[in-house]
């Protein structure tokens, strides 16, 4: 069976490839490699080379160096979204499925950053945080637009001095209940009358 887009996407290595890449980056597999240094090479290849069939990246250039050709990858158009159409297609247990995928990349993400000699939670900046928010549908789209301007325009940020990659995730989960505080203040108000 064909690893749908999400998986694709949701797997450990390739979502760290795919993020070496946000923003509009090009970069050769030397260059992916020097940023994803606890990757093995020839792991590194085939997921390049699954996302490249996937469509979910593309070349972009070919440089002839020493004999060989060097390849450079950049994004596909909206290769790294999961599309309104994928996510209806799929069962409860698929979506619990790609959830477990996604926390599992942070897990791995949090086990690399404590594998580190020395580290300082608060130095490193290091933030878990947890909030709820009562939001109309359209607040809710603009908080969205809010967060994602400043955080696209420092995915274009190259590695470099003073410059540290920090992984920053986002999971926003909706309470289960399908009624808004509004219908259920005037049900309790109609109740009254």
């Amino acid at each position: 069976m064909a690893d749908s887009k999400a998986d694709l996407i949701l797997h450990p290595i390739r979502m760290r490839i795919i993020q070496s890449l946000i923003g509009g980056a090009q970069r050769t597999t030397q260059q992916i490699a020097e940023l994803l240094t606890d990757i093995p090479q020839a792991t590194l290849y085939r997921h390049l080379n699954k996302l490249l069939q996937a469509q979910l990246i593309e070349i972009v250039d070919q440089n002839q160096v020493r004999g060989t050709v060097e390849k450079v990858y950049r994004l596909a158009e909206h290769g790294a979204e999961v599309t309104v159409d994928d996510l209806k297609t799929m069962t409860p247990g698929q979506h619990m499925e790609l959830f477990m995928k996604f926390v599992a990349t942070l897990i791995g993400e949090y086990g690399r950053y404590l594998q580190q000699e020395n580290f300082d939670l608060v130095r490193d900046g290091v933030s878990m945080r947890q909030i709820d928010l009562y939001l109309t549908d359209e607040e809710y789209m603009q908080l969205l637009a809010d967060m994602r301007a400043p955080m696209l325009k420092h995915a274009r940020n190259e590695p470099g001095e003073g410059r540290r990659r920090r992984n920053i995730s986002t999971i926003v989960i909706p309470d289960a209940s399908t009624n808004s505080f509004s219908d259920n203040q005037k049900k309790g108000h109609d109740d009254h009358e």
